[in-house]
């Protein structure tokens, strides 16, 4: 017999540069993280719906040419009202995996 399944899984892609964007609000964790190798790159994730004054980070991730990829082990990082991130590099994205959806 056919048995659905569903999942609260899902991807996010942050590709805006520059000031704070807002990714998702409402209760989620981040289970991974994968971002496209540019020089001097960076993004920094707070736990808030607010662009202009979001708070103290969560969490900063530098990397370079190499790009980022990062598997948070566990239950992942916690995020109680939403996803703000702030994007630096000249281009490029970041995809996380949220779960929470």
């Amino acid at each position: 017999m056919g048995t659905t399944f569903t999942s609260d899984q899902t991807t996010i892609t942050m590709d805006t540069v520059g000031s704070n964007q807002l990714a998702r609000t409402g209760r989620c964790r981040i289970t991974s993280i994968q971002g496209k190798g540019i020089a001097s790159a960076a993004i920094v994730f707070y736990d808030s719906t607010s662009t202009g004054t979001p708070g103290s980070a969560v969490s900063t991730y530098n990397y370079g040419t190499e790009g980022l990829e990062v598997y948070v082990p566990g239950s992942g990082i916690l995020f109680k009202n939403g996803i703000v991130y702030n994007l630096t590099g000249a281009s490029g994205s970041v995809t996380v995996t949220i779960t929470g959806a």
